[in-house]
């Protein structure tokens, strides 16, 4: 059988990839990069290894001994642990972030993407697996957005696609077509919670691609707490991008966004 490594940091998605790859045949090998990783990913491993994210020596060599030779990076790994101190670089890690121009998400990734590359292991496309979880385009939500809420998901996805080129982030909350928040690099949630409390209810939250997405990183995520964080501040519609976009656990999005009256849109 074929091997494949999966780097999993958050969220459902890396489970979801593992059992996908373990029913198509694969033996898989996968690395929880954080303490939050779901450890339900080891009922899909062949192997299972928790090592910080920041320890890159160890994660190479783990899957330079367990022979894999192609990888997948997926589940949420934000960018404030380089800052905050949470976590400690080893020596090879720290050389790696030193010898970067600046910190911008695509930055880091692609010298990750070119030292895996450097030690015979290629990273390939995080939907490869997994793309029964992207919608195709139109309303996902029994609830049709009004009017206002189509103009300002429109007026979003503009910025938002600008936001993504200039790679800083992917989702900006809006109410009436004036932005109240931009994605940095705190992460989704925390724009839509600080966005949503400025908006005072009504905001309309969108989450694209980049216009340059490289989908073996940062492929654009949402799930049930998205939608938590949404009714959290009275945000009431939520547009992601069609074809593009990682909707986990659709079923429970629905039901959940049934029950508090918000719509979903995949444009």
């Amino acid at each position: 059988m074929e091997k494949l490594g999966i780097l999993a940091g958050a969220g459902k998605l890396p489970v979801e990839c593992a059992r996908a790859a373990q029913q198509l045949g694969y033996e898989v090998y996968a690395v929880g990069l954080l303490p939050e990783t779901d450890s339900e990913i080891a009922n899909f491993s062949n192997d299972y290894a928790n090592i910080s994210v920041a320890q890159l020596d160890a994660i190479l060599n783990y899957l330079k001994e367990k022979e894999v030779s192609r990888v997948t990076m997926i589940g949420k790994v934000t960018k404030e642990l380089l800052f905050s101190g949470k976590v400690q670089p080893d020596a090879r890690m720290l050389q790696l972030i030193m010898s970067l121009p600046d910190r911008s998400d695509d930055t880091i990734m692609m010298a990750f993407v070119r030292e895996l590359a450097m030690n015979g292991i290629k990273a390939f496309d995080q939907t490869a697996l997994i793309r029964k979880l992207i919608p195709k385009r139109g309303t996902i939500s029994s609830r049709e957005p009004t009017n206002v809420e189509k103009s300002d998901m429109e007026f979003g996805f503009f910025i938002a696609k600008e936001l993504g080129r200039l790679d800083i982030g992917q989702t900006v909350v809006v109410k009436n077509r004036a932005v109240m928040a931009l994605e940095a690099i705190e992460g989704t949630d925390a724009c839509i919670l600080r966005g949503g409390k400025l908006a005072g209810g009504g905001a309309v939250v969108t989450k694209v691609s980049k216009p340059n997405q490289d989908n073996r990183f940062d492929v654009p995520t949402v799930g049930k707490k998205t939608l938590e964080v949404m009714a959290e501040v009275g945000a009431t519609a939520l547009a992601i991008e069609a074809d593009n976009t990682l909707m986990v656990d659709r079923a429970g999005m629905v039901a959940f966004a049934e029950e508090k009256g918000i719509a979903i849109v995949a444009m």
